[in-house]
């Protein structure tokens, strides 16, 4: 079920469309990374979903209710549930002349909280500030206050988060701390959220789903998985005889995406071709099991079937650049690796390698660097 549903929904000062007919899509118990460059329109669509911005156009659902200008093309507001919605949006609202506590206590109360004392020590915990004591917040650093605005964001316990920018200012240890407690707060307490982010490796690491706004309009949204397999490896194989290679891969790999490019290089892809990759981060050095074929097993077709080899090479797709093309406003989720994009590697130690004398030719990489 989804939490929140934007429709068409469209922002203009002046003759300047900030944002310009978005539709957006957010399942409940989503952690959504926005994503898109600065100016691109995140802030704004994120103030209007919170409430803090009128539409010029177009709808939002949230929590079930629709909000926004709709069919009778008139701009209206609503205001949010604070109870409901949890916002860090640019400035944070935090009492400079307060400590941590006392600024936590003023939301609190304010909301009617249960228990304010009790869940204000919790947030203050949970964000690494409990040592903060009664030092003003004026005297804190960025990340320090950045880290309070983010538990100003959870008092009064909200199902949806909106964060802009929550990594902003944040040392190396501080961020990992916030990113770990985000990530229990979805998973122990069930938080919506949506996190806007120039650093994509933080996003990467917490967000199941994702969508890229560029000029104001939402390009692509995609899950976790589905980015994966946007950025997954495929293998390039060429061949002295590219029709009968193409013809046995077919038979052997049933259920494999084959492609013949150009230059008559054959590219096997897939989601099995890529290489695992956990949530949090980094590359597996074992193969994806869904039961699609690996490089090892082409080299071995290859082998088995004395094939003369010239090139086999896996490609990888840097999932940075798929984002950086995405954020230009091109649409690059069907684009595969081809014969000129990506990287090329050697397949693995331990691979059958056809010989370097007689029938076959060794497998080469060309075109890019050896790993």
């Amino acid at each position: 079920m989804n939490i929140l549903e934007t429709s068409a929904l469209t922002k203009t000062y002046g003759t300047m469309r900030a944002v310009d007919g978005l539709d957006m899509h957010v399942a409940e118990g989503d952690i959504y990374g926005f994503v898109g460059k600065n100016g691109a329109g995140k802030s704004t669509t994120m103030n209007m979903i919170a409430g803090l911005a009128t539409p010029t156009a177009g709808e939002i659902k949230l929590f079930g209710t629709v909000h926004g200008a709709g069919a009778s093309g008139r701009a209206s507001s609503f205001s949010s549930d604070p109870s409901r919605i949890g916002v860090l949006i640019e400035d944070p609202g935090i009492i400079p002349n307060l400590s941590a506590y006392e600024n936590l206590m003023t939301k609190a109360l304010s909301l009617g909280v249960v228990r304010a004392r009790e869940q204000c020590r919790e947030l203050l915990e949970l964000v690494g500030l409990e040592q903060a004591g009664p030092r003003k917040v004026k005297k804190f650093s960025m990340g320090m206050r950045q880290r309070l605005g983010v538990a100003l964001a959870l008092v009064g316990s909200p199902d949806l988060l909106l964060l802009d920018e929550p990594f902003n200012g944040m040392d190396p240890e501080a961020t990992r701390e916030l990113r770990g407690a985000l990530v229990r707060l979805n998973q122990e307490r069930g938080v919506t959220m949506i996190i806007s982010s120039h650093v994509l490796d933080q996003l990467m690491r917490v967000a199941n789903r994702f969508g890229v706004i560029a000029k104001g309009r939402m390009v692509r949204e995609f899950t976790e998985d589905e980015l994966h397999a946007a950025c997954g490896s495929s293998i390039r194989v060429r061949t002295a005889d590219p029709s009968r290679t193409l013809a046995i891969l077919e038979e052997r790999l049933a259920g494999a995406d084959l492609r013949v490019d150009p230059d008559r290089s054959i590219v096997v892809s897939g989601t099995a071709t890529r290489q695992a990759t956990s949530r949090f981060g980094g590359a597996s050095a074992e193969p994806a099991s869904s039961g699609a074929p690996t490089v090892e097993q082409v080299s071995r077709i290859l082998h088995d079937t004395d094939q003369v080899v010239l090139e086999l090479a896996v490609l990888e797709r840097d999932v940075e650049d798929y984002f950086v093309e995405l954020m230009g406003g091109t649409d690059a989720g069907d684009a595969r690796p081809s014969s000129a994009a990506g990287t090329p590697r050697p397949p693995a130690t331990g691979a059958p390698q056809p010989p370097a004398t007689g029938t076959h030719q060794p497998p080469t990489t060309s075109g890019g660097r050896h790993e």
